[in-house]
């Protein structure tokens, strides 16, 4: 039996934490299905701590993987403080164009940010095909505001900002230009759909520092491969809850909504950083709401914490049917 590509399936990751993972009395926060980082006691702060690689994209991959890195210490209620970088070369591309750009990127990236590039190691090798960014993040967090995986309760309110897919979107766009050229695609489009990496971008540092200053916050979860459909199951899985979620409630741009249909990709799918979600006690939910959208960033309620027994269940209309679940990422269906 061969593993797709993309993550590995829940259950299997979930046997090999539990086998080959073990407890230690100052990690606050071990690995686990849905956990974001790892959070260590260091005194009276919190050291908290990801890693995470890019290897979907070619182009300003060292932005990616600033950014993805830094989102999955903001999903934990941490600041992101320090970057490190693994950076891996394929032999027959190593122009120094290519590495300079990776090395600026990432610069730019951690800038945008306030965050300080320490390290990391760089290699040129014939073991890949294409460059590959693997990301470290350190960030810290007061113990009072971390927000801890598996926080979900029932009643609660899910929230989504920005909406589905925003990372797919300029991952086609990028990626994919020349063939979207020969199916008719104006620059134009394809231009705005690039610049969805900068804007609405991938970053939800701001949107979690927001949330987190407005409300009361029980999970905070950052939808990268297997898109926000996936994400849901990681939180509900953390929390052992059910779901109930509005398909009216899932935000998909106008961009994103033809890139997606043109690949004939299910955007509740593909690959969605650049989105947060939100978990809080329902009467919070107005006030997170309204300090996001003062802010300009877009926010949904998606639906509602359930007991475990309701499932996972996506509401259209007067019918619930299971949410979809993506063994792989839409978008490894083009690449």
């Amino acid at each position: 039996m061969k593993y797709p590509p993309g993550k590995l399936p829940h259950g299997e990751l979930s046997r090999l934490l539990a086998r080959y993972t073990h407890a230690h009395p100052r990690l606050v926060v071990p690995a686990g299905v849905g956990a974001d980082a790892a959070v260590i006691a260091m005194g009276d702060r919190y050291l908290v701590a990801k890693t995470d690689p890019i290897t979907f994209a070619s182009d300003e991959i060292g932005w990616y993987a600033v950014h993805v890195n830094a989102n999955d210490i903001a999903a934990m209620g941490a600041e992101p403080r320090f970057f490190f970088a693994t950076v891996l070369i394929p032999a027959e591309q190593a122009v120094p164009e290519l590495v300079e750009g990776i090395f600026r990127s990432i610069h730019e990236a951690a800038q945008s940010l306030g965050i300080a590039v320490c390290g990391g190691h760089t290699e040129i090798t014939a073991g890949v095909a294409r460059p590959i960014v693997v990301g470290q993040m350190l960030g810290e967090v007061a113990p009072e505001g971390l927000v801890r995986p598996g926080g979900l309760r029932a009643g609660d309110a899910l929230l989504l900002t920005k909406g589905l897919a925003i990372e797919a979107t300029a991952l086609i766009a990028r990626e994919k230009g020349e063939e979207l050229c020969r199916r008719g695609y104006g620059e134009e489009l394809l231009a705005r759909c690039r610049n969805y990496l900068h804007a609405p971008g991938l970053s939800v540092v701001r949107d979690a520092h927001i949330a987190c200053q407005a409300g009361r916050i029980h999970a905070l979860h950052d939808p990268t491969e297997g898109g926000v459909a996936t994400g849901l199951m990681e939180m509900a899985a953390a929390a052992g809850v059910g779901l109930e979620i509005a398909a009216e409630a899932l935000c998909l741009s106008p961009e994103s909504r033809q890139l997606c249909a043109e690949f004939g990709l299910d955007p509740l799918g593909a690959i969605s950083s650049g989105a947060l979600l939100i978990g809080c006690p329902s009467e919070d939910a107005p006030r997170i709401c309204a300090a996001l959208e003062r802010e300009g960033i877009r926010v949904d309620q998606l639906g509602a914490v359930q007991p475990v027994e309701f499932g996972l269940q996506l509401r259209r209309g007067e019918t619930l049917e299971p949410l979809p679940r993506f063994v792989v990422d839409e978008i490894t269906r083009i690449f």
